[in-house]
């Protein structure tokens, strides 16, 4: 994976992550603000309660207690005995009084049992032993005591949360009628008047809401996450795109560099498959051999850059040469450094020609110093250049090219990649058969250079002597050779003796037709390797007109090459080699 893959993944998953958590921290917020209203409510429910009890008490003790009818579930109270008139008949009735307190209780007891809310009026110093505080109840007229403020709390009764509020309450004139007593004097804390809200139907009303807020911003996440997906597609469209097209361009100029000799056709094809094929023995993941695959694909593509002279030359290269021919892994490098795509596999083109001894180029590295990949990359380059054809050296076999390896382990390869590729590799199948002979005409311009004769532009004796093992290509040769060449130059000068021998040349040409190779030897010779001609008098004829009024002459010999092949071979080597 490229850094900008990579980074593009990563971006996506926090992406992903961060919406995510944006969103659950709103919806907690809401929900935490859900439930928090609903303790919003219950405390103003708590609060109108108070009040609402308070204000009846108020009324209550504005009129120094209320006096109500006696029966069996109003009985006079007995807290009440000390004061003298707390009984009375009228109307033929039996009344008592109630103080403030006694019938707020009445009241909150009847309240409780309708509604479900718990109010209780409380004291430390209890007229009614009936209204002991609970736990939470001592602790809230505590708080009040010092704060002379309502004390609010959520709690639990019986298991169940309540919102709880304390309302403390003041000793008035008024109520010195019933309480002075117990020792209150006016402005004393008196005790308080208690309330507790069910927190359950509040909290089951705030889940229900809830489930409609989870249902949307399951939708708005789901909604980001798919525009996120769809824009990380687009993203890496965009990048397989680039790549793909950065990728197009080199590799067509790896096609340039190939179709420049036919040798190093397919080559980097082969040492990229051989390279993965000793990867994957030795175990690296399919992403390292995804990079070595391109980097074997790339790995030459700086001899785009290295001249036709050096690059094709036929033979073994001078020290000079060499050194030039080295220059193409760093051309390679500095082609692809600057190319963000190429960033995993630059360092692998770079260093596969390094050597585990340190003999190798361009930096010397020895050993692990070399980056694993690019070792192996250097072994399946070898093993394509033995297996394949050379002008100056023919192709090993698959096992002889695997003995190599295996005699050069440890010093030009790295041992535990030489045992994974004597593996990987034996089965290796070399269908094709590459050489650096040019074939077609293009090949054939290419090769100018070494093979052409620079006066006519046929092909030269050091062709000649390469071509005459081929002759099983051809049905025909013909051999014309000039006479009186030297003295014509003499008295005629240089420039027509090459304009006659260039016209011998178009007239060679003119009368071959079909595949055939055309070749100029030591300056008076002409051999034609052709698959037919015209008649031979036609040639004749137009040699006969060329030469007519020259004082040069000229002699032609041909023959089938069958007969040559069966038993002439060796005596047209052993005519060339007198003429040579």
């Amino acid at each position: 994976m490229s850094k900008k893959r990579r980074f593009i993944f990563l971006l996506t998953r926090a992406l992903y992550i961060g919406w995510s958590l944006l969103l659950l921290s709103i919806l907690a917020i809401i929900i935490e603000r859900t439930y928090s209203y609903a303790q919003y409510i219950a405390t103003q429910n708590a609060k109108t309660s108070v009040n609402k009890d308070l204000a009846y008490r108020t009324w209550v003790a504005s009129h120094g207690g209320v006096y109500v009818p006696v029966d069996e579930n109003t009985l006079p109270s007995p807290y009440l005995a000390h004061i003298k008139d707390r009984d009375f008949t009228a109307i033929g009735k039996k009344f008592t009084l109630m103080n403030p307190a006694y019938t707020l209780s009445q009241m909150m007891k009847t309240y409780t049992k309708l509604y479900g809310v718990k109010t209780h009026i409380t004291s430390k110093k209890l007229l009614n032993p009936n209204n002991k505080p609970d736990e939470w109840e001592t602790l809230a007229l505590n708080k009040i005591e010092q704060t002379r403020q309502q004390y609010i709390e959520l709690s639990d009764i019986d298991d169940n949360s309540y919102l709880r509020l304390m309302n403390p309450l003041v000793t008035k004139k008024a109520c010195l009628k019933c309480h002075a007593f117990q020792g209150y004097k006016i402005g004393d804390i008196r005790g308080g008047v208690s309330v507790a809200i069910p927190m359950k139907p509040l909290y089951k009303d705030a889940l229900n809401s809830s489930l409609l807020v989870y249902g949307l911003f399951f939708i708005i996440w789901f909604i980001g996450i798919i525009s996120i997906a769809f824009l990380t597609k687009k993203i890496y469209i965009y990048l397989d795109e680039k790549e793909e097209l950065y990728e197009q361009y080199v590799y067509g100029l790896v096609s340039v560099v190939e179709k420049r000799d036919t040798y190093t056709a397919g080559h980097s094809t082969r040492v990229a498959d051989y390279a993965v094929l000793i990867a994957k023995e030795m175990g690296f993941s399919g992403e390292e051999c995804h990079n070595l695959h391109r980097a074997g694909m790339l790995h030459d593509i700086g001899k785009v850059a290295i001249p036709d002279s050096v690059f094709l030359k036929p033979n073994k290269l001078t020290a000079r040469e060499y050194k030039l021919i080295q220059e193409h892994v760093t051309m390679s490098y500095d082609m692809l450094k600057n190319i963000s795509i190429f960033n995993e596999i630059k360092e692998i083109v770079r260093n596969h020609h390094e050597h585990f001894d340190g003999s190798g180029y361009p930096r010397g590295l020895k050993g692990d110093d070399t980056p694993i990949l690019s070792q192996v990359l250097t072994l399946a380059d070898s093993f394509d250049a033995m297996t394949t054809d050379r002008i100056y050296k023919g192709r090993k076999s698959v096992s002889e090219a695997l003995t190599e390896i295996a005699k050069l382990s440890g010093k030009q390869f790295n041992p535990k990649i030489v045992q994974a590729a004597l593996h990987a590799l034996k089965d290796t199948l070399i269908t094709y058969s590459k050489h650096q002979n040019p074939e077609t005409l293009l090949e054939q311009e290419r090769f100018s250079y070494f093979y052409k004769d620079a006066l006519t532009g046929l092909y030269n004796e050091k062709l000649l002597q390469k071509d005459i093992f081929s002759l099983s290509k051809y049905s025909q040769v013909i051999w014309i050779s000039l006479h009186n060449l030297h003295d014509f130059n003499k008295t005629n000068g240089w420039e027509k003796g090459s304009l006659l021998l260039q016209d011998l040349a178009n007239t060679i040409e003119n009368n071959i037709q079909g595949t055939h190779k055309t070749y100029r030897f030591y300056g008076d010779n002409f051999l034609i390797l052709a698959s037919h001609t015209k008649k031979e008098e036609v040639l004749e004829r137009d040699l006969q007109s060329l030469f007519s009024d020259k004082s040069v002459t000229y002699s032609l010999k041909s023959s089938l090459t069958n007969s040559l092949k069966e038993k002439n071979i060796q005596g047209l080597e052993d005519v060339l080699t007198k003429l040579f």
